[in-house]
């Protein structure tokens, strides 16, 4: 039987939580109980209890039964390369760290491959099926200052969305409350007034137009704040909800993908395999420095295809 030791990097929207509900967020399908029994068991280090309290930075190291994993991407872009940052386009199809179904196949499996063992942490996350600007540390102070960043508020974060329908206005606020969990997905979020925590995007609508006999709208989305899932669950919140979103607004579509069992139905439904969502710009502080740095990453193939195909276009 063979092992790999997966190693995880706490993010900034997880400081806080206990070590077992942020395991249960990242390794994804498995019940609590379930994650309570992989930390007595295959936990290497540190030395921590289910119940102890993660915090930004926290490096979490397991030991895991290798097995077959899906396909991911093998490549990506360098954006930018210095002794304290790589910053990458991350694919589609390409998880940020491992989890239950993926070693290997992700960015920090990927990043190994390229560059070697420890040559950088990623700071934060993209969901597997968003692409976009990514921000990995390669030094512990790096990885700090940039991580605080996060949490303050001091990165500002740009995304490109193709949505359902015309939104009636051009600009507009979504200030709608998110709390963890939701009915059908354990990993989903829901708007929750009572439960949830204060949560605002800006959405600037860029373009409306006419594919695949669907009104669809080209938007940029603006994040105050940093909630898991935050930008596709505001969206749906409001109507416009992310092309190719598998979880909201129900999750049906997803709790089937997860047992392999979608219909044409939902295919029909979804009109992509992946969310048409991408980070498309990151500005950020130096650390070293404190001078701001913006990277910016261009709309993928399959994204500007669907936009060729359009008709009936406006601004």
């Amino acid at each position: 039987m063979k092992y790999v030791e997966v190693e995880l990097v706490v993010e900034s929207a997880y400081d806080g939580l206990r070590l077992d509900r942020y395991l249960c967020a990242k390794l994804g399908k498995l019940s609590r109980n379930r994650v309570q029994r992989i930390i007595e068991r295959d936990l290497v280090a540190p030395a921590l209890k289910p119940a102890s309290i993660v915090r930004t930075g926290t490096r979490v190291r397991l030991r895991r039964l290798a097995a077959d994993e899906p396909e991911t991407p093998r490549s990506f872009t360098t954006l930018f390369l210095d002794d304290e940052l790589l910053v990458i386009d991350k694919p589609a199809g390409l998880p940020v760290h491992p989890s239950a179904s993926y070693h290997l196949g992700t960015v920090v499996g990927r990043i190994r491959e390229r560059y070697g063992e420890g040559f950088a942490s990623p700071v934060h996350r993209l969901d597997r099926e968003t692409s976009g600007v990514l921000v990995a540390a390669r030094t512990p102070e790096a990885l700090r200052q940039v991580s605080a960043g996060f949490v303050d508020g001091d990165v500002t974060k740009t995304y490109h969305a193709i949505v359902h329908g015309h939104p009636a206005e051009d600009v507009f606020d979504i200030d709608a409350p998110i709390a963890m969990g939701s009915e059908l997905v354990r990993i989903g979020v829901r708007i929750d007034a009572q439960a949830g925590r204060p949560s605002r995007t800006t959405v600037r609508v860029l373009r409306r137009f006419e594919a695949l006999g669907r009104l669809l709208a080209l938007v940029e989305a603006r994040p105050h704040t940093g909630r898991q899932h935050q930008i596709r669950v505001h969206l749906a919140h409001v109507g416009h909800g992310v092309l190719g979103d598998k979880i909201y607004p129900d999750g049906a579509i997803y709790d089937r993908f997860t047992r392999a069992a979608m219909t044409d139905d939902d295919r029909r439904t979804l009109l992509l395999e992946r969310q048409a969502l991408h980070a498309s710009a990151l500005t950020l502080r130096k650390p070293s420095t404190g001078e701001p740095m913006t990277f910016t990453a261009d709309l993928p193939e399959e994204l500007r295809a669907l936009l060729g195909k359009s008709s009936n276009a406006s601004a």
